[in-house]
């Protein structure tokens, strides 16, 4: 038995949830990995895990077995950047994920910029909206909007963006423009129910927060979709202000209600906790911060 490879599926199991996740996420076999922590469990004539229900659930001495073997592949897996270089010049492949519409328009372009400084930094993108957990996942950095309570990751302030509404201005000759919060009530509103399940649109007023039932009329599931239908018309939209940039310079969106817009919400680039930041990582970071808050706006640095 390879112990260390079991090891490290066991770890991947307990993190990712389930045997089956771990299969997928490793690409091997299930069944391969169902045989190697049952080697473990019979080397060490213990059991390490509950059977039967959907969910992975470890014993006792499986999550203390898990946390020493955590720690064991974690300790290996910093011997072999060192050894490879990661820590004397800026190498090897660094993994990064963004929110899918910010990471395209604003952060791709710094990174093709990145690796012309840097040709021996090989760079993965993943564009998604999904929270992603960067220890589990095995991803270097994320640009991630919102508050970050996660106390295993460190960030790096970079921006801040907020909910703005916004409609057509052919929509809003037809129709006329909101004044306050009370208003949408006779729009035609257009909402995302990938993000929420209700049509109650929050806003500040004063110190006040005002929750207002708008009338959905057409709902989608991406925020990109919501842009393009205020673009033709279809109503007034609420997005994050990055996604209407370049249509706000086009003058194909106008927005609306800015006196009763929310506390912008903080953009950041985050990495996990480390005992020492790998080359490729720092120079990405050194590289990429100022660049990217530049691109926000972000002037309180």
């Amino acid at each position: 038995m390879d112990r260390l490879e079991a090891m490290t599926i066991l770890v991947t199991a307990a993190d990712s949830g389930s045997l089956s996740a771990a299969s997928r996420q490793l690409r091997i076999p299930l069944a391969t990995v169902s045989r190697r922590v049952s080697d473990l469990e019979e080397h060490l004539n213990v059991r390490l895990l509950h059977r039967g229900g959907r969910k992975l659930v470890l014993t006792d001495v499986g999550r203390s077995y898990v946390a020493s073997c955590r720690r064991i592949v974690e300790e290996i897996a910093e011997v072999e950047r060192t050894a490879a270089g990661e820590y004397r010049a800026p190498q090897g492949e660094l993994i990064v994920t963004a929110p899918a519409v910010l990471g395209r328009s604003h952060l791709l372009p710094i990174v093709v910029e990145f690796q012309r400084a840097f040709p021996d930094v090989r760079v993965r993108v993943q564009f998604t909206d999904r929270y992603v957990n960067l220890i589990e996942e095995h991803v270097d950095l994320a640009v991630r909007i919102g508050e970050l309570p996660d106390s295993n990751t460190i960030g790096t302030r970079v921006g801040a963006v907020g909910l703005v509404a916004c409609a057509s201005p052919a929509y809003l000759k037809t129709r006329g423009t909101p004044k306050r919060p009370a208003d949408l009530a006779d729009h035609d509103c257009i909402t995302q129910q990938a993000h929420t399940a209700t049509s109650d649109w929050k806003f500040s007023a004063g110190r006040n927060e005002q929750t207002v039932e708008v009338r959905c009329r057409l709902a989608v599931s991406l925020a990109e979709a919501a842009v393009a239908a205020a673009v033709s018309g279809a109503g007034i939209a609420r997005v994050l202000s990055y996604l209407i940039d370049d249509e706000l310079k086009k003058r194909t969106l106008v927005k609306l209600l800015g006196a009763f817009e929310s506390a912008p919400l903080p953009v950041s680039l985050i990495y996990p906790s480390q005992r020492q930041v790998p080359l490729k990582l720092r120079a990405f970071l050194d590289f990429a911060t100022p660049r990217l808050r530049k691109r926000l706006g972000y002037r309180n640095a």
